[in-house]
């Protein structure tokens, strides 16, 4: 696939987090002075945390008009690389700070930002709220953090090894720096709750369902953000492709999730920038008895040298797999027909489960930036119905369909983090949380 007219133009936003400085304030003793700086004249300030495997983002919100609005949001990336960065903004996107510097693990990550919020705005906390990827069979919904959750994640860890020491750790951190101050986890896998059993099967024996060998799916609190964007134009049968790093596609009908592609961990469905996606498991029994592979490095493989980065032959980034296309390298090539054709035969699949397509929704970064992808996976869904504007598509705008085509084909930026406070919001009024904790 060329991509001559394609340009991946992959955001960094942003999150960042408060450790140090946090007093009550009364409104008039709200600072005026810097213009670096942020005031909150509400104390129900929340705090979020989402955190993958080599960054940290962090936001703090505070609800205006029943929405929630971005005061702070940065971001640390590259860490326990050799080079990290670490950037904090304003609500509007303004930089207010911005160094290269490494982190050994998001925990150091963390207490430099606390120090740098700090200089930048003056309020209280109320809550803090986490995105935690796995919960496990027993963790379903979005709660507050317990001892009973805590030792029920750390069962857990084994769903998805990446991810969840990392929450706990920082979890953990948040409770020695805020004593008292609540904490909420929300969970990736409770959005596809909804899914009925057949969906959620292996072909496996049921004693094995029952420990919780089944799909779960993942992405849920960007799914949950877009359906939230879309509001009343979310039409009953839709289909979101969240593509990034990490990679999946939902069939959603009628705000619910009946379907997804990944499923007991974050490995599984198409491949991803290095991640394999679904496997023949005659694949891994090869491996085991032939090259006598063992647990450790087959994770590692299939988590870290997979997806694109094998195909191509070391590029997992989709900007440089787009450039290097272009130039002619085949390996870039047929990395990008396999993401494409496998996310192309995916949404077909996706329509047959919700018996047809109203919309098609592309988000997550390269879903938001890269129009080659998108008309790659587009070009010969014309069968469903999906007619893509091209010039639409070139210059990312919101709504890419032609106005003829019978399914509606958008893009829409996913606000996992803003989704979190929500929820945090939603649990403080329900559980009877003080907001001015």
């Amino acid at each position: 696939m060329a991509c001559d007219d394609c340009h991946n133009k992959q955001g960094a936003h942003a999150a960042t987090y408060v450790n140090e400085g946090w007093k009550r304030l009364e409104p008039s003793q709200i600072s005026k002075a810097s213009g670096k700086q942020v005031s909150a004249v509400s104390d129900s300030v929340i705090l979020v945390i989402n955190t993958g495997s080599s960054s940290l983002k962090l936001g703090l919100y505070l609800e205006r008009n029943g929405e929630e609005q971005l005061l702070l949001n940065g971001l640390a990336d590259g860490i326990g690389g050799s080079k990290g960065r670490l950037q904090l903004r304003d609500g509007t996107g303004r930089t207010l700070q911005s160094e290269s510097r490494p982190f050994a693990t998001q925990q150091d990550a963390l207490r430099e930002a606390t120090s740098w919020i700090a200089g930048s705005f003056q309020g209280s906390l109320s809550a803090v709220g986490h995105r935690v990827v796995h919960g496990g069979p027993r963790l379903l919904a979005h709660q507050r953090i317990t001892p009973p959750v805590l030792q029920e994640l750390r069962t857990c860890t084994h769903f998805a090894p990446l991810h969840i020491p990392m929450a706990l750790a920082l979890i953990e951190e948040v409770e020695q720096s805020y004593p008292g101050v609540p904490q909420i986890a929300c969970f990736d896998t409770a959005f596809h709750n909804t899914m009925p059993e057949a969906a959620t099967r292996f072909a496996l024996p049921r004693e094995l369902f029952n420990e919780g060998i089944r799909r779960y799916g993942f992405h849920g609190l960007s799914y949950e953000s877009i359906i939230f964007q879309l509001g009343r134009d979310l039409p009953d049968r839709t289909v979101i492709a969240h593509l990034g790093n990490g990679a999946s596609l939902a069939a959603i009908r009628k705000g619910k999730s009946v379907d997804t592609t990944m499923g007991l961990t974050p490995t599984g469905g198409i491949p991803m920038a290095t991640r394999s996606g679904d496997l023949d498991p005659g694949v891994l029994l090869y491996l085991l008895r032939a090259k006598h592979a063992n647990a450790d490095s087959l994770e590692t493989l299939l988590n870290h040298d997979a997806g694109l980065k094998a195909l191509s032959g070391d590029k997992s980034d989709m900007r440089d797999l787009e450039v290097a296309a272009d130039g002619g390298d085949q390996g870039a090539h047929l990395a990008i027909e396999i993401f494409c054709t496998a996310i192309r035969k995916t949404i077909a699949a996706h329509a047959a489960v919700l018996g047809g397509l109203d919309m098609l929704v592309f988000a997550g970064g390269i879903g938001e930036h890269s129009n080659c992808v998108r008309h790659g996976v587009c070009r010969g869904l014309d069968f469903l119905g999906i007619t893509l504007d091209d010039l639409g598509n070139q210059s990312n705008r919101r709504m890419i369909s032609t106005e003829e085509s019978r399914v509606k084909v958008c893009v829409v930026a996913s606000e996992e983090d803003r989704m979190i406070a929500r929820h945090c919001r939603a649990i403080m009024r329900n559980t009877g949380i003080s907001e001015t904790s």
